[in-house]
């Protein structure tokens, strides 16, 4: 069984360290971890790993978090895989700093990224695991703050973080969404 990991983020160095580029962390850190090497191919980077008999297939879009949809769109089409075994890896603001919150469905709460890929797909239902970069911005800050760099106190705690998406991720494949909320909301 195969599943497709979409990590949002902007390609380039400019956006590497930025809190809106969560996404990509995420999958960096489980390639980084197994020893995997992503590929440029058409609208992402690409790569696969393998858990307990399960298939992920780890995309980077490259057309900017703004505009995710259409690599969206495009890998559920060529992989075959339908939106209820795909899941969505998204910074939120309104989430204190480290906490997961994953939804079966749903709208964009906000978030551009999102926002696009429910406007190409035609529909919300499709899973999303959202990770809180808290919000510590003035008003009309908000685009500054989430392509800002992580605080120091966030870089020392992110790690760990990182290695609970990838494991409710991963949970996902194994035991399914209902159950892989259950444990991990809030956490």
């Amino acid at each position: 069984m195969k599943f497709l990991i979409i990590g949002l983020g902007n390609p380039g160095v400019d956006y590497k360290d930025t809190r809106h580029n969560l996404g990509f962390k995420v999958l960096d850190k489980w390639a980084e971890d197994e020893n995997l090497v992503f590929e440029h191919t058409r609208y992402s980077f690409r790569t696969v790993a393998s858990h307990k008999g399960r298939k992920f297939i780890l995309i980077k879009p490259t057309t900017y978090v703004n505009l995710s949809g259409k690599a969206v769109n495009y890998w559920l089409k060529k992989e075959r895989i339908p939106p209820e075994r795909m899941m969505i890896i998204v910074d939120d603001v309104s989430l204190a700093f480290g906490t997961i919150r994953i939804k079966a469905k749903g709208g964009d709460a906000g978030h551009n990224g999102v926002a696009n890929i429910n406007q190409v797909l035609g529909h919300q239902n499709y899973p999303r695991l959202r990770f809180g970069i808290g919000g510590q911005f003035h008003k009309g800050e908000q685009v500054r703050y989430v392509l800002s760099e992580w605080s120091g106190e966030e870089k020392s705690a992110l790690d760990e973080r990182l290695d609970k998406v990838i494991e409710a991720v991963k949970s996902f494949g194994l035991i399914g969404l209902e159950r892989t909320m259950n444990y991990y909301n809030g956490k």
